[in-house]
């Protein structure tokens, strides 16, 4: 099943983020396939990161709160809050 993960960070935390950033990418390069998208959202201006979004694929909501959990960003204290929804891929269909 896929969800999506939808996690904003806490004000002023571009510290936080800028010294997790690459055991952030090592932790999410790890589940390979999993992952089906995932990358930050953006202020307007598209200058500065304030927050992620994830798609992810797990058997189950424990799996991907699990995941979740243990992201170092997460470890770290980066986020306010973070949502965890099921999702279905509706569009672009697969070829047939």
């Amino acid at each position: 099943m896929h969800f999506i993960i939808t996690c904003t960070d806490k004000q002023g935390s571009g510290d936080v983020r800028a010294a997790n950033r690459t055991a952030h990418l090592a932790y999410l390069e790890s589940f390979g396939d999993k992952i089906f998208a995932a990358g930050p959202t953006l202020t307007d201006d598209g200058s500065a990161m304030t927050g992620s979004v994830l798609i992810v694929e797990f058997d189950d909501r424990a799996g991907a709160e699990r995941f979740s959990a243990d992201d170092p960003y997460a470890k770290a204290g980066l986020f306010e809050s973070v949502t965890i929804r099921p999702w279905r891929k509706v569009l672009p269909k697969a070829p047939a």
